[in-house]
């Protein structure tokens, strides 16, 4: 064994004394600051995962919409599009902002009308909380948060006022009566509470349509694959000409995705002052250690020992206390992950709702490690650390044995 390391591995036995409680409380923090580092960009990542999930679940991969507002021919289209390789179902669509009333409740969601020979290819995904997935003639579906604040259960008849109402004041047009026939739950409040899938016969009524869609909803089978998406999307657009606009999901949704970025990156850097402040305590460590072993190291540079020799050592002290900390910084930030459903629900208990749906809008906390953010991690945390050992270590290198053995 090298003598540094030798050194090293001897200075880092506990004798119950201050020393080691120094060195037990500098691991302390770069464990504290490993963990909590990993656990945000885990959740960080679960929340960009969920969001993803959820989306992908339950909107279109790909929208299409007429340069004039309302496309005809929509069937016609619809084979052209599902005739592309990759594609599993096109539906033609209609959506509109309306009132839903019951027994003097009012909600205003979004109903999303979607031809019901096609409608459960394109959301094959759905979970039902009661009742049926049933959108045929005036049957329609909602999400368990909007049953929840309507009082409605499957079965009863819930009132859908138009929006031409309020475009067209001076014609009368009645609500339509509809049937909840079944209730999803998505796990996520902006499907739960906001949106009314029925007929797209029932959606033309609304909005005073004959015929017609007012966009062309697709699902492909890769979507996330860019390899595999990019040549679908392409041939997309060869089939249906170019008087028709295309928006791929990530288009629809970018300000999300760049949102939850942006906060990952900035919580990151804002969590590594934890690290710094775990620098900052190696650092005093060492210094604690070279002033009391002031007149080992004199001795030792008086026998022969160089100066590299010394300062080595206590830059592989520094480097232990950090390899340490940031081995059971994983493993803390692990089983912090693996039982946080259970931390979150135990806090609930005494009031403390760390994790409402009603604000983040998703049933559980969401997490995923990601092992190249894990590695990053820890590689920046010891490279950090070591960094903060070479200021005592060069202290102790360059000590005068003379003076050292003098003061002793």
């Amino acid at each position: 064994m090298p003598f540094a390391l030798f050194l090293a591995l001897k200075y880092l036995k506990p004798k119950r004394s201050f020393t080691s409680v120094v060195t037990v409380i500098s691991v302390l923090g770069v464990v504290l600051g490993v963990a909590i580092i990993l656990i945000v960009r885990a959740v960080m990542t679960g929340f960009g995962d969920m969001w993803r999930e959820k989306i992908l679940s339950f909107k279109p991969h790909v929208t299409i919409q007429a340069q004039q507002g309302i496309i005809t021919h929509e069937d016609k289209l619809c084979r052209k599009i599902e005739a592309v390789p990759g594609v599993l179902a096109a539906s033609p669509s209609v959506e509109t902002r309306v009132l839903a009333e019951f027994q003097r409740r009012i909600l205003a969601p979004i109903v999303v009308g979607l031809d019901p020979a096609r409608a459960e290819k394109m959301m094959p995904a759905m979970r039902m909380a009661a009742g049926k997935f049933d959108i045929e003639d005036d049957g329609v579906v909602i999400g368990v948060d909007m049953a929840i604040n309507l009082g409605v259960r499957v079965g009863d008849h819930i009132l859908i006022h138009s929006p031409m109402s309020v475009i067209k004041p001076d014609e009368l047009h009645l609500p339509e009566e509809l049937e909840v026939r079944g209730i999803f739950d998505a796990g996520q409040r902006q499907f739960d509470g906001d949106l009314v899938i029925a007929s797209i016969g029932v959606g033309r009524d609304l909005l005073g349509m004959a015929q017609g869609a007012t966009s062309i909803h697709v699902k492909t089978a890769s979507p996330e694959d860019t390899k595999q998406f990019a040549p679908t999307l392409a041939a997309i657009r060869n089939a249906i000409g170019p008087d028709y606009s295309v928006q791929t999901w990530q288009e629809v949704d970018r300000e999300i995705f760049n949102a939850l970025a942006v906060e990952k990156n900035m919580m990151v850097i804002l969590l590594m002052f934890t690290t710094i402040v775990a620098m900052f305590c190696v650092t005093n460590t060492l210094i604690v250690i070279t002033v009391q072993k002031t007149d080992e190291i004199g001795l030792l540079k008086a026998l022969g020992f160089s100066s590299r020799q010394v300062l080595w050592t206590f830059v592989l002290h520094g480097w232990i206390q950090c390899f340490v900390g940031t081995i059971l910084g994983i493993g803390l930030a692990m089983l912090v992950l693996h039982n946080l459903q259970h931390l979150v629900d135990f806090l609930a208990n005494f009031g403390l709702h760390v994790f409402p749906k009603s604000v983040y809008g998703l049933a559980q906390i969401p997490w995923r490690l990601i092992p190249s953010e894990v590695a990053q991690v820890g590689i920046l945390v010891i490279l950090f650390c070591t960094l903060a050992s070479i200021i005592p270590a060069w202290r102790a290198a360059r000590l005068d044995p003379v003076e050292a053995l003098r003061k002793e």
